[in-house]
């Protein structure tokens, strides 16, 4: 009996070891789409983020079905290259289940320009993000996610 209790120990710490590694591996996955975000103009993230991503990834942000693929959102953030020169999408938690990590973030930045139509007249934001990424073997194919822009622009706009 104590021999079946040893190596049933040792199986059960042996699973949690592979468990742990890969939960690690997935959290280094999706940290690559923060990294992107935060550097949106290094081909190096967008490379990452590539290799981070399906090809059918999806950014699900509404329930309108008209999900952005992983060429429009590079586009999207070669755009915000531009207009968001010290944007940064800072993780401060992120939470592993099964195939889904989730993250909360802050998103820091100052427009040059309009945003969302709103002309910031050098005014930065400061808000909260809530991502809900879904993995498959190891890389994202979907991203849930939820910004809090309606505060970002009343910050830009002085209210």
């Amino acid at each position: 009996m104590n021999a079946f209790r040893t190596t049933l120990a040792a199986a059960t710490l042996g699973l949690t070891a592979i468990a742990t590694s890969a939960a690690a591996d997935d959290m280094a996955t999706v940290q690559t789409f923060y990294d992107l975000l935060s550097n949106p103009g290094s081909e190096t993230h967008v490379a990452a983020f590539l290799g981070a991503t399906s090809e059918s990834w999806e950014s699900v942000g509404d329930y309108s079905g008209e999900n952005e693929g992983r060429d429009g959102f590079v586009g999207q953030m070669g755009f915000f290259s531009q207009l968001i020169p010290d944007l940064d999408w800072s993780v401060q938690a992120m939470h592993q289940d099964g195939d889904f990590v989730t993250v909360r973030s802050r998103t820091t930045g100052t427009p040059t320009g309009p945003f969302f139509g709103v002309d910031g007249e050098g005014r930065s934001f400061d808000i909260l993000t809530i991502d809900i990424h879904e993995l498959d073997d190891g890389v994202i194919v979907r991203t849930y996610h939820v910004e809090d822009w309606a505060s970002a622009l009343q910050q830009l706009s002085g209210r």
